[in-house]
């Protein structure tokens, strides 16, 4: 009997902690990202989740979002909209030392998916008796299909070459008739004095190929060259 006794005594604090809930509230303000949170649909609603609770709870027309009977432990809770996307929060409820315990503490961060449940992201305060939950944005459900633009193809660094190259091929004969007699004269003798002129122009003594006379059959069935133009083995 007195074991029973003692059994139940001690399952008597955490009895009487999980006895303990408290309401959570959660406000969608506006902000940049969401300028009319009253025109969110109805069906957006707030899921909180652990291993062992799950509840969902819909929006208000006062843009909240209410959890009653919250219990001490730590929570994931995440705001879905057809419309917008939201900053998912980590809600961790556990008794006050404040309070000796008869009382609940709350505290909210927000969180990423696949981050280390651990590693707490931004605090959230309290304002008001509720937190605040951050719009990331509208969703976007279908890719916007490029249009084209004149712009973008005058940006490609190939075609302004080529039209470098066709102002420089149009404009320099315009350019050298345009030019003074004497600066004219100059230009044309500076010209015909360039290297590379014989060169492009196919003038000039061209050296004679030392492969020119090289005979493959020759070469590949062992036989060789002499100085008169025979073969030899």
């Amino acid at each position: 009997m007195q074991t029973t006794f003692a059994f139940l005594l001690g399952l008597w604090p955490a009895a009487a902690l999980a006895a303990l809930t408290t309401s959570i509230t959660f406000h969608i303000p506006a902000s940049h990202l969401l300028a009319d949170p009253w025109r969110l649909p109805p069906s957006t609603h707030a899921t909180l989740t652990s291993l062992r609770v799950a509840a969902s709870v819909p929006l208000t027309t006062t843009n909240t979002l209410v959890f009653h009977n919250v219990s001490a432990g730590s929570y994931l809770v995440d705001v879905h909209s057809p419309t917008h996307a939201f900053m998912p929060i980590r809600l961790d409820v556990a008794p006050d030392a404040a309070a000796d315990g008869q009382a609940l503490r709350v505290e909210a961060w927000e969180t990423y998916r696949g981050n280390d449940w651990g590693n707490k992201g931004e605090a959230i305060p309290l304002s008001d008796g509720r937190f605040e939950v951050r719009a990331l944005g509208p969703k976007g459900y279908f890719s916007e299909r490029s249009t084209f633009s004149v712009l973008t193809i005058l940006k490609n660094p190939m075609i302004l070459l080529g039209l470098v190259s066709m102002a420089i091929f149009i404009g320099m004969p315009k350019l050298v008739e345009n030019m003074d007699p004497e600066m004219r004269e100059e230009w044309e003798k500076n010209q015909k004095s360039n290297p590379m002129n014989n060169i492009l122009s196919g003038g000039g003594q061209q050296q004679a190929n030392p492969m020119g006379n090289f005979d493959m059959a020759a070469f590949l069935a062992g036989q060789k060259k002499d100085d008169n133009g025979g073969s030899k083995r």
